[in-house]
C-alpha cells in the first residue's frame, strides 16, 4: 500500500521528542512497517532535538509529517526557524557533547535534506520500504 501520510503537531518543548517517537513507533506500527520503527524513531529524535535545541523562542510548535510513498518513508519534521538552515559538520570534534544528529540522520537515511517553507524549514530523511 502507498500514498499514505500522517501528520502530527507538537509543542516545541523537551518532552515532545519522546513524544514524536511514541507516534511514529504507533503509526509504523498501524502502517505494518515494524522493521522501519527503529531507524526512523532514532531520525525523529535527532530532528525533533534540532528543533528544540535551536528553533526555541520562534514558534510554538513543530510538525512531524510520516509520508509512505513511492517505495519510501518520508521523515519530515518542520519548524518555523528560518535564519539558519541545517547542514551536516565537515569534521566532529570527538570531545564535543552534540553535533551528531544530522551525522545519524545521514547514516541511517537513503538520503535527507533540507528545504525552505514560509516560514522557516522542513528537514526530510527517506527510508527505504524494502519489498513492503
Amino acid at each position: 500500500m502507498s500514498g499514505r501520510t500522517h501528520i502530527e503537531t507538537f509543542r516545541i518543548r523537551r518532552s515532545s521528542v519522546p513524544a514524536a517517537r511514541r507516534h511514529v513507533e504507533t503509526t509504523l506500527t498501524t502502517w505494518k512497517l515494524g522493521p522501519l520503527i527503529e531507524p526512523a524513531t532514532l531520525i525523529t529524535s535527532e530532528l525533533a532535538t534540532n528543533v528544540v535545541a535551536h528553533a526555541t523562542g520562534i514558534g510554538e510548535y513543530f510538525e512531524l509529517g510520516l509520508r509512505r510513498r513511492d517505495g519510501v518513508l518520508v521523515i519530515e519534521v518542520g519548524d518555523s526557524y528560518q535564519w539558519a538552515m541545517p547542514e551536516k559538520p565537515a569534521a566532529l570534534d570527538p570531545e564535543a557533547l552534540g553535533g551528531r544528529g544530522l551525522v545519524i540522520v545521514e547514516a541511517l537515511s537513503a538520503k535527507w535534506g533540507v528545504r525552505p517553507r514560509s516560514p522557516g524549514k522542513t528537514v526530510w530523511a527517506h527510508l527505504p520500504l524494502g519489498d513492503r
